[in-house]
C-alpha cells in the first residue's frame, strides 16, 4: 500500500527558496577560462547580480567553461577590459535593459588579441522573461566554440505545486526557476507532460469531478481539450515523438496497468495485465518496446517489453527498491535505494544505464523522478539532503551536476 501511496503521487516533495547550490565533478580541467562583465545600466543591483549568477552557471553547468566567479562591470561598447580579466581565454560582456519588455546584448571577446567572436542582442516581451535569454545567449556562445549542444538550457520546465488542500496549480518556468509562471490554477490539477517537442501544449490531469480526466492544454491560446477519462487513476506518463499515441497508467478496476492510447481513433490498448501495480510507461528502444515500474517480484523495480509481445522482462537488476525511471532510445535512468533504515532517512541514487554500462549519476541523499532532457544529454531529478530540497541536474556529456531550490511543495514535473 505504501509502494502504491507512493506511485500515485509520484513526485511530491518539499522544497524552498534560496539560491544555487553547485557541485563540480569534472576529473581533468581542460575547460576554457572565461570571465564575465556586466555593462547594464537600466536594471537595479539585485537584478544585476541575478543576470550575472545566470550566466555563470549557465557556462560552468555546459563543462565546457572554468569561469570567473567575480562579479565584474564595464561599459559594454567600450573596448577597455578591466585589468584582472585579461588572464582568462575569454570575456563574455553583457547589457539588459528593461524596455518595453527585456533586451540582452552579448559579446564574447579573445582577450589575447581584443577579436569579437561572437556579438548578438536578444529581446523577449516581458521583463520577468529575462532567463531565457541569458540561456540563449550561452547556449550560441557555447556554439560559436565549436562545443557540444546545450540547447536543453533552453527548454521551459512544466511542474505542479500544491497550494491547499486538493488545490493545486501547474506552473511554466526556466531550467533554473528563476522565472516562474502559473498557467493552470483551480482545482486539483496534477501529472503534466508535455505533449511535444516544440512545448506548445501539454497533458494533465484534472481531478475536479468524480472521474479523473485527462486535458491537453494549448499554451499558445488558453484552450484545452478533453482527451478521456476513466476511474480510478489516469496519468499521462509518456508521448511518442510523432505526438500520435499516448502511454497512459489507468486503473478502472482497481489495480494499475499501462495503456496506450491512440489520439487520432480515440482508442486505447491495454499493454500490461497483471494483478498488481504496473505504472509509469515510457516509450523504450526505437518505440517498439516500453519500460515501466512493477511490484510483481515482490519489491518496485523496472521491466520491459514489446508493445506487441506480452512477455515481460526485468530491466534492473540491483537493489530492492527501484520506483521511477525514464528511456531515451535505449539509454535507461532509475532511482534505486541503497539502504533499508527503519527509522531514518534512507538513500536513493540516479542511475544511468546504457549500451557501455551502468553508472550512477548521483552519490548521497535522496534522489528521485529523474528525466531525460529532449536530447538525451542531460538528466533532471528531485533530490533531499540536509533538510532542504532540489531540483538537479546532470549534463551526462561531461559529468557536471547543479542543484537549484525550487522553492515550493512539488507534485509532479517535466521538462
Amino acid at each position: 500500500m505504501r509502494f502504491l501511496f507512493s506511485i500515485i503521487m509520484l513526485l511530491t516533495v518539499l522544497v524552498g527558496e534560496s539560491d544555487v547550490e553547485l557541485t563540480i565533478k569534472k576529473k581533468v580541467d581542460n575547460r576554457s577560462k572565461i570571465a564575465i562583465t556586466d555593462g547594464s545600466t537600466s536594471i537595479d543591483n539585485n537584478a544585476a547580480r541575478k543576470v550575472f549568477s545566470l550566466f555563470l552557471n549557465d557556462l560552468i553547468l555546459s563543462g565546457n567553461f572554468s569561469a570567473d566567479s567575480k562579479y565584474y562591470t564595464t561599459a559594454y561598447g567600450s573596448d577597455i577590459l578591466p585589468t584582472e580579466v585579461k588572464s582568462n581565454e575569454y570575456t563574455l560582456k553583457y547589457q539588459l535593459q528593461n524596455a518595453g519588455g527585456a533586451n540582452l546584448s552579448v559579446m564574447l571577446v579573445q582577450n589575447s588579441n581584443g577579436t569579437k567572436l561572437f556579438q548578438k542582442s536578444y529581446s523577449i516581451s516581458a521583463f520577468n522573461k529575462y532567463p531565457f535569454l541569458v540561456h540563449k545567449a550561452v547556449s550560441d556562445i557555447n556554439r560559436v566554440l565549436g562545443y557540444g549542444s546545450i540547447g536543453w538550457m533552453n527548454r521551459l520546465v512544466l511542474f505542479t505545486r500544491y497550494t491547499a488542500p486538493r488545490q493545486s496549480e501547474i506552473i511554466l518556468s526556466d531550467y533554473t526557476f528563476t522565472y516562474k509562471q502559473p498557467v493552470i490554477r483551480s482545482g486539483l490539477n496534477l501529472f503534466p507532460k508535455w505533449a511535444d517537442a516544440s512545448q506548445g501544449s501539454f497533458y494533465y490531469t484534472a481531478m475536479n469531478g468524480a472521474r479523473p480526466t485527462l486535458y491537453r492544454y494549448n499554451l499558445n491560446d488558453g484552450s484545452k481539450d478533453i482527451i478521456t477519462s476513466s476511474d480510478g487513476m489516469l496519468v499521462c506518463s509518456d508521448v511518442n515523438k510523432n505526438g500520435s499515441k499516448l502511454l497512459l497508467t489507468m486503473a478502472p478496476s482497481g489495480q494499475p496497468d499501462i495503456y496506450e492510447f491512440d489520439l487520432a481513433t480515440k482508442t486505447k490498448t491495454r499493454l500490461t495485465d497483471f494483478g498488481g501495480i504496473d505504472v509509469g510507461g515510457q516509450y523504450f528502444s526505437g518505440e517498439k518496446q516500453i519500460i515501466f515500474v512493477s511490484n510483481r517480484l515482490g519489491y518496485p523495480n523496472i521491466f520491459k517489453k514489446y508493445l506487441t509481445d506480452s512477455s515481460v522482462s526485468p530491466v534492473v537488476y540491483r537493489g530492492k527498491n527501484n520506483n521511477s525511471c525514464d528511456a531515451f532510445g535505449n539509454k535507461i535512468v532509475y532511482s534505486s535505494r541503497e539502504s533499508s533504515k527503519r527509522f531514518s532517512g534512507n538513500t536513493f541514487n540516479i542511475y544511468l544505464n546504457s549500451a557501455s554500462g551502468t553508472m550512477p549519476l548521483t552519490s548521497s541523499g535522496d534522489n528521485q523522478f529523474p528525466r531525460f532532457s529532449y536530447d538525451g544529454n542531460a538528466v533532471l531529478y528531485v533530490k533531499q539532503q540536509g533538510g532542504r530540497s532540489y531540483a538537479g541536474y546532470v549534463n551526462s556529456n561531461v559529468n557536471q551536476t547543479k542543484l537549484f531550490d525550487i522553492g515550493s511543495k512539488i507534485q509532479s514535473i517535466d521538462w
